[in-house]
């Protein structure tokens, strides 16, 4: 599924699976849509864990997990997502090979600069 798909696609869920309609209750015209990918390296590329957090105004309602190798809601809204994510075994592939496509790619390109860097800490106290 490609990111433009995705992102309609959850446009739409947002839409028909919990946003109100705002007829009752005032607006603020202000929100935060983040998504956070984060790469935890366990001995260097050996094992790998992969995490995608959804986050909705400071919440996260859902998250995938490659330990637990599908999507997680983390609120009653993100239990509804994760069960549609869950469902598409495309997307399902594509999230999984993301430890190798995302992760271990990217240490392949950091390791010379982050990882190999040995640089002992240096302080200086000023008065």
């Amino acid at each position: 599924m490609g990111r433009v798909a995705a992102a309609g696609a959850l446009l739409v869920a947002l839409l028909v699976l919990g946003a109100s309609s705002g007829a009752d209750a005032e607006l603020s015209g202000v929100f935060q849509e983040m998504v956070k990918s984060e790469c935890h390296f366990i001995n260097g590329t050996q094992r790998v864990r992969f995490m995608k957090r959804f986050i909705y105004n400071r919440e996260q309602y859902v998250h995938f997990d490659s330990d637990v190798g599908h999507f997680v809601g983390d609120t009653p809204y993100g239990e509804k997502v994760a069960r549609y994510w869950n469902s598409n075994p495309e997307w399902m592939e594509h999230r999984r090979a993301a430890v190798d496509r995302h992760c271990r790619h990217n240490y392949e390109l950091s390791t010379s600069f982050l990882v190999e860097r040995r640089v002992p800490p240096s302080v200086s106290i000023s008065l």
